[in-house]
């Protein structure tokens, strides 16, 4: 009975030495993701012409209210523009530009496109240190006059290279928005 009680005793100190462990370990520093509130493409018409742009605007991030829309006007029918994306924080004052720390951070992000209707094509003009695309700028073609949707989605750490497609990029999607838009 005494070597049970020994052997007993030995085996709860053992226990407890493995399940402690040590705290003095630094935790590993979290990256916090940037609140995203703005979203603003400027598509500019190769050879002269009016700038549109589309904004995305959602001031109370993930809460009741519905992002803003605003679409300056339409676009040019059988037209390439040239494309830039600028994200903005405007929780902050003055508001913090996220497009820096998405190109900072270039390798670990990416645009994807999809498009619907007169909008032909979207093609990459810019790389990650890689030579991945990774979408702030970009070239995006229209077809005959008629309707649109341009769906611009900024993910966070997706697969690269990947096939172009949301699916195969897997990652967390940071804003996504479509834009609904008249080609004439």
């Amino acid at each position: 009975m005494k070597t049970l009680r020994t052997i007993l005793s030995f085996a709860i100190v053992g226990a407890l030495f493995v399940s402690c462990s040590n705290d003095d370990d630094a935790p590993a520093p979290v990256n916090e993701e940037e609140l995203i509130t703005t979203m603003i493409i400027t598509l500019s018409p190769q050879g002269g012409g009016t700038v549109v742009t589309l904004q995305s605007e959602d001031l109370d991030g993930d809460g009741p209210g519905a992002p803003e829309i605003d679409i300056s006007g339409p676009l040019d029918a059988s037209t390439t523009y040239t494309g830039t994306i600028q994200l903005l924080n405007k929780t902050e004052n003055p508001a913090e530009d996220i497009t820096l720390e998405v190109q900072a951070e270039d390798e670990e992000h990416q645009f994807f496109y999809e498009v619907t209707g007169a909008i032909t094509d979207v093609t990459y003009t810019d790389q990650d240190g890689n030579g991945n695309p990774v979408g702030l700028s970009f070239e995006l073609t229209t077809g005959a006059a008629g309707a649109a949707t341009l769906q611009a989605t900024l993910r966070h750490e997706p697969k690269k290279p990947n096939d172009g497609t949301l699916a195969d990029a897997g990652g967390e999607t940071d804003i996504s928005q479509p834009f609904n838009i008249t080609v004439q």
